[in-house]
């Protein structure tokens, strides 16, 4: 009992001291993180920093996957910026642990997500399912260029930065879709929230500073063509 009421506390501070200080004041984002439980979708042996502010290494069955889990604030922020309604179908590109693709289930109608890795895929619905998430379909492949199978999408997620963007994230989205991103090379990248306002026209918002790992297999400015 004891633990879980630290938990609880943990998820509190993390909501008000990490979460709402980074410009994440949309309730109903703040309110979900009450909801998914954190400490569920990350391996065991990091469980005591599930709330911590910082990436948690995706290590499973102890082998590094080379992955990890973005820092609380980051989920939240982006959640938060792509606005998802209910209705719509969502595509997550890098499922990781799982817990990002649950936030996004829990927001929109469907969300399909695109991992790589079979270990990552495999601990990912595992996660989801002893969540309860149902809206959630993991497919396995690369997903740096997008997945075209089920396109156009309401909104895409890459949750590793890219340091181009390919032009077949933009094609897949619906007019009125978003396209979350974080794009550039370290040192210097920045989210972004790509909005498809025409067949050929896009709007742009970028949004913050952040470092994340690279994409696996994104595409690179030297061998990038249109």
């Amino acid at each position: 009992m004891q633990a879980g009421m630290d938990f609880e506390r943990a998820r509190f501070n993390m909501v008000e001291q990490q979460v709402r200080t980074w410009d994440v004041l949309d309730q109903s984002v703040l309110d979900l993180l009450f909801v998914v439980k954190r400490e569920d979708f990350v391996p065991p042996a990091y469980r005591a920093l599930a709330f911590s502010d910082m990436e948690i290494p995706l290590r499973i069955d102890g082998i590094d996957t080379g992955e990890s889990m973005w820092p609380p604030k980051l989920e939240a922020r982006m959640l938060q910026e792509v606005a998802i309604k209910p209705h719509e179908t969502v595509l997550e590109v890098g499922t990781g642990s799982g817990y990002l693709s649950a936030l996004l289930a829990h927001k929109g109608e469907r969300v399909f997500s695109v991992e790589i890795d079979p270990r990552l895929k495999a601990f990912g619905e595992a996660n989801l399912a002893r969540a309860g998430v149902h809206n959630v379909k993991i497919e396995l492949a690369d997903g740096s260029r997008g997945w075209r199978a089920k396109a156009p999408y309401d909104v895409i997620i890459v949750t590793g930065s890219l340091p181009v963007i390919p032009e077949s994230f933009r094609s897949q989205l619906r007019i009125g879709g978003r396209l979350a991103v974080i794009a550039g090379e370290d040192p210097v990248m920045e989210a972004e929230i790509i909005t498809r306002a025409s067949d050929d026209g896009y709007d742009t918002v970028r949004l913050f500073e952040t470092i994340v790992k690279p994409l696996r297999n994104a595409a690179r400015p030297s061998s990038f063509r249109f």
